[in-house]
């Protein structure tokens, strides 16, 4: 698997969706990047209900407002 990019400036879903995004949880909306040990961790984190999954949508980026 290769590492995880994560910026929330291009997420579709910022805005409504980050309380409720695991990086907002850890992080805040920061630019941040997982390798895969870490994707993996914190998917078993999700899965088991413990932090909410990433909701990062990847894409155009949608208008705001």
């Amino acid at each position: 698997m290769p590492n995880l990019h994560v910026d929330c400036s291009t997420c579709n879903l910022r805005g409504d969706a980050c309380g409720d995004c695991v990086i907002s949880l850890l992080l805040g909306p920061p630019e941040v990047e997982f390798e895969d040990a870490e994707q993996q961790a914190l998917t078993v984190l999700a899965d088991a209900g413990l932090v909410p999954p990433l909701r990062l949508s990847d894409g155009p980026e949608r208008a705001v407002g």
